[in-house]
């Protein structure tokens, strides 16, 4: 007996524990015959496993709960650094500037991630860097292989994507394309 879609689409992504799998995932997926549905239930469901299940390659490396981030992170950026989100191109008081010295860090724990020296105008809409810091930024493709996120090494916070063999004339041929909302700016001492 197939549940119908509309009691599927009513499941939390909270229901899932951090035991959680792929295979669970698609064996709820299984029940729904809609596209629709799937796409519902998928969604929510992703983000959490993304969150939580080393098996699919991402995992939160903060020991705050969901909501001891709230309280540190305005609604925006809880939306990009804990729910993979993306802010509009353009939005970020960072796109179009560019100190001298001085570093970004992670709005959420405050590990300095970029130097000031490291990043250029792209013209993409998001604040562009041809590198990390060493040991601040973690590498991982996304599921589907197409793009390579880009997570803050100490707790996980979504930071964007990186995107390398672009041609520009950068010492590095990379451009971290981050949301500026995930950063804070420190000038140099």
């Amino acid at each position: 007996i197939r549940p119908k879609a509309s009691r599927i689409c009513r499941l939390s992504p909270l229901m899932l524990s951090n035991r959680a799998s792929k295979a669970a995932l698609a064996s709820l997926l299984l029940f729904s015959s809609s596209p629709i549905a799937n796409a519902f239930v998928a969604a929510p469901a992703l983000a959490s496993l993304a969150r939580s299940s080393p098996a699919i390659g991402v995992r939160a490396m903060s020991s705050k709960s969901e909501e001891e981030w709230r309280t540190v992170l305005s609604p925006q950026q809880f939306r990009v650094l804990r729910d993979k989100g993306t802010e509009m191109p353009g939005s970020s008081e960072f796109n179009k500037f560019y100190p001298s010295e001085g570093t970004f860090a992670c709005v959420g724990c405050g590990t300095p991630l970029y130097s000031a020296k490291g990043k250029f105008d792209s013209g993409c809409g998001w604040p562009a860097f041809y590198e990390g810091l060493p040991n601040a930024i973690k590498e991982v493709p996304d599921a589907d292989g197409s793009r390579v996120e880009i997570l803050c090494n100490s707790c996980g916070g979504h930071l964007g994507h990186v995107f390398k063999g672009e041609g520009f004339p950068t010492p590095t041929d990379a451009r971290h394309c981050v949301n500026g909302i995930c950063l804070s700016y420190k000038k140099a001492d």
